[in-house]
């Protein structure tokens, strides 16, 4: 068999380690190997955790992400990125003045420019634990937000990002509206801790349309980590040139999927990424 090498589509990571293997670049990169892609990394932070609690965080220097993502633009041609826990004002700067230098794959529909971009603005942890300095807020949102294709913040982060409370269903449509005329990108709010309601509930919106995604409940297994699966799976449908809406809707299909083939890991049923995966794409 003859490989072709360059036929391999390529996404990339910028988030932190999570020694728990549940969250962060290893959800990331389970994610895209999962669906058929290669993942690669640019770490930020390394974090002491479990799906239960963080208890320590070890910021990687600016320079280093820096030099991470710079080494990957040098061999890769990336067709989707996406960010999770940035933690610092400077790994910020640092990622904001560097993505926009990779390269896109060809393969990806409309591939001139940088590759698309999700951001999953990570600032505080299911546990409580902070994952973003409160010096660092507005430098995600200036620097960070505009680099965006699309924004992922949970209920926490929109109330963030919105500057206005997000406890029930009828707060995602305004504070997505909220996000998307502060940045002028298009957001999706999830609501999966909304109160009162029945059903999870995902607001998106773009300036023009407005989408409900709705779900059950789903009861004995741990989500950590799938804030983070979400945002990599929606990276890989829009580098396969999926239009925005059903990037959205493959990715939640795909978090749904690992939630209801979860994984009896430890104490805890856990998200299995693999409960499928799709074969890569080598010819």
């Amino acid at each position: 068999m003859v490989f072709n090498y360059g036929s391999l589509p390529v996404l990339l990571t910028i988030a932190g380690s999570d020694s728990g293997g549940g969250a962060g670049i290893q959800a990331d990169l389970k994610t895209f190997s999962a669906l058929g892609t290669y993942g690669t990394s640019a770490i930020t932070a390394i974090t002491a955790q479990n799906p239960e609690a963080v208890t320590d965080i070890q910021a990687i220097e600016p320079d280093v992400v820096a030099a991470q993502i710079a080494a990957l633009g040098d061999y890769f041609e990336i067709g989707a990125a996406k960010t999770g826990m940035l933690f610092s004002t400077g790994v910020i700067e640092a990622v904001a003045d560097a993505y926009p230098s990779l390269r896109a794959s060809p393969q990806r529909p409309g591939g001139a420019g940088a590759p698309p971009l999700v951001v999953d603005p990570v600032m505080v942890a299911a546990s409580g634990a902070k994952l973003l300095s409160d010096d660092a807020i507005g430098a995600l949102e200036k620097k960070i937000l505009p680099l965006a294709t699309l924004i992922t913040p949970n209920m926490d982060e929109a109330a963030i990002l919105a500057d206005r409370k997000v406890k029930l269903a009828r707060d995602l449509e305004p504070a997505a509206r909220a996000i998307y005329d502060r940045f002028g990108v298009p957001v999706l709010v999830k609501g999966g801790h909304l109160t009162g309601v029945k059903k999870v509930v995902d607001l998106f919106f773009d300036g023009n349309d407005v989408q409900a995604f709705r779900g059950l409940y789903m009861s004995g297994i741990n989500t950590h980590g799938s804030g983070c699966t979400l945002s990599a799976a929606i990276a890989v449908y829009l580098m396969r040139g999926y239009p925005m809406l059903d990037a959205v809707a493959e990715g939640r299909v795909y978090l749904r999927q690992t939630l209801s083939n979860g994984l009896p890991v430890g104490r805890a049923v856990v998200l299995n990424h693999q409960f499928a995966p799709v074969p890569l794409e080598m010819t």
